[in-house]
């Protein structure tokens, strides 16, 4: 992205900056101005708060954890229309907490942030946008979190398609797929919501299935106006529904990660319900039913994903794409298929955390060479040299079954703690390197003892690691992830500014 001309005067510092207005960026802000922080500038390169609920406005587009989870535990919303809501609820529901709370005004939308460094002089971030403006404070937040960036394969002749391309995170509206013969490349979550609505629309659908996931049908009901009424007349209803499907989501990872038989019990039920859904359909359970340990790849609920692969005119193909063709796909068996529209269903670049930015710490560190092993911070919000610096959603923090709402919430208090001790010490504070790699090698001991070791090099970057899931329950990250002095050193005094 090119710089625009500076558009305004260099600002005076400030106690924080955000980068990122999605439930990350939002829960950093909430807690700030909960501490007193008045002075935080939040920096947003979309149009409005959101985050990913903004950017991902594909056909069926539905979070996979229920509402009254997946929604902060200080903001309940008595209205969601659904157990499992769809995007513009959520979006919807995010824009009201940000009102509420009084956060769009801190924020500058339509901005970018382009880099960020240290001054060891001043002990404070300088952070470059990207209409050739910054902003200088003592603590800078991370809200980019790890769906932020839309991963397309660079396939050979990807660029010379004829037709039309474009990912789920950045769906096409101006393109209407009527009568037009459309392939869906990869069956993750975005995919199995956005194959339903495209089928019977197309003239003819052709998925691309290179790993099926694990399925299970989706306990999801609407609401309506009584629900509303007692949700908003008795809270502790709401909260019930929250308490619940906050113990049936750790249920789940417990039982995928750790106990084996819970785990076998778990897949016998997916292979019976995904073998009634393609009953129909001869053969089509053996193309879908998984060869790799429930785990690996996250289970996903769907009542709609299996009878619309039976229907006549889907064609559900397995195996990779060598290359895209003019007019079509070639898959690595060599067979071709003619399209008219590629809809790249390929996830997100989870593992390149703050790939978008130029992050320089202390004494000239670049944070990308410091991860080029793979990423790894302290709880997954601090590392050692980036003193002031802290990721919302950061290394080892996706949770394999539950919420990352419950995670943030999390990182969001450990945020308050730190700027708090910031203010007592009255320099930057660093955590300390000991800590910090004691606390990564647990956490990677733990991964190399669950499921996930069982998952050949998904998640593994080129040292080895795995630095996108954490090992255990929701509820023991919030106990261990709590913010301790002791752990911190005070990075050069800055002088007086």
């Amino acid at each position: 992205m090119s710089p625009r001309e500076p558009s305004v005067e260099p600002s005076p510092p400030l106690s924080a900056v955000v980068v990122g207005a999605g439930f990350g960026g939002l829960a950093a802000a909430i807690e700030l101005r909960r501490r007193g922080v008045a002075d935080v500038v939040v920096v947003e390169r979309g149009d409005d708060v959101g985050g990913v609920w903004r950017e991902n406005t594909y056909p069926g587009a539905a979070c996979d954890v229920p509402s009254p989870f997946y929604s902060f535990s200080y903001a309940p919303h008595a209205r969601w229309p659904r157990r499992f809501s769809r995007q513009p609820a959520i979006l919807d529901y995010l824009r009201r907490v940000a009102e509420e709370h009084d956060v769009r005004r801190l924020v500058r939308f339509s901005t970018a942030v382009l880099a960020a460094s240290y001054d060891d002089r001043t002990g404070r971030w300088t952070v470059a946008l990207d209409d050739g403006s910054e902003l200088v404070c003592d603590v800078l937040v991370s809200a980019v979190g790890q769906l932020s960036e839309p991963a397309v394969p660079d396939l050979p002749g990807r660029e010379d398609f004829a037709g039309v391309a474009f990912h789920t995170a950045r769906w096409r509206h101006d393109v209407d797929l009527t009568g037009r013969r459309v392939a869906v490349v990869g069956t993750g979550a975005s995919a199995v919501q956005a194959v339903p609505e495209i089928a019977g629309t197309a003239a003819h659908l052709t998925v691309v299935q290179r790993t099926p996931p694990y399925l299970l049908p989706r306990p999801d009901r609407a609401w309506g106006p009584r629900h509303h009424r007692v949700f908003a007349a008795v809270p502790p209803v709401l909260a019930a529904e929250r308490l619940f499907w906050y113990l049936a989501v750790e249920a789940l990872s417990v039982a995928w990660a750790y106990a084996r038989p819970l785990a076998a019990l778990l897949r016998a039920w997916s292979r019976l319900s995904m073998r009634r859904a393609t009953a129909a359909e001869p053969g089509l359970f053996e193309k879908v039913w998984p060869r790799y340990a429930i785990g690996c790849k996250r289970l996903l609920f769907s009542d709609d994903y299996l009878p619309a692969l039976a229907r006549p005119d889907v064609t559900l193909v397995t195996g990779g794409v060598d290359r895209v063709e003019p007019d079509g796909l070639v898959l690595d068996d060599g067979t071709r298929h003619p399209v008219d529209v590629i809809v790249w269903g390929t996830g997100f670049a989870a593992a390149d955390f703050l790939s978008s930015l130029r992050v320089t710490g202390a004494g000239g560190r670049d944070l990308h060479e410091v991860w080029r092993d793979g990423a790894h911070a302290h709880h997954g919000l601090t590392v050692p040299g980036f003193p002031g610096l802290l990721l919302m959603y950061g290394p080892n923090t996706n949770t394999g079954g539950g919420s990352i709402v419950h995670f943030l919430e999390t990182q969001a208090r450990y945020l308050g703690d730190y700027v708090e001790a910031r203010r007592r010490a009255g320099a930057p504070l660093d955590v300390r390197a000991e800590v910090e790699r004691a606390s990564d090698e647990r956490v990677q001991r733990r991964l190399r003892r669950s499921v996930w070791t069982r998952c050949s090099s998904w998640y593994r970057t080129a040292g080895g690691r795995i630095t996108t899931n954490w090992p255990g329950l929701g509820v023991e990250y919030r106990r261990t992830a709590r913010f301790t002095e002791a752990d911190y050193a005070p990075a050069r005094s800055p002088v007086a500014a």
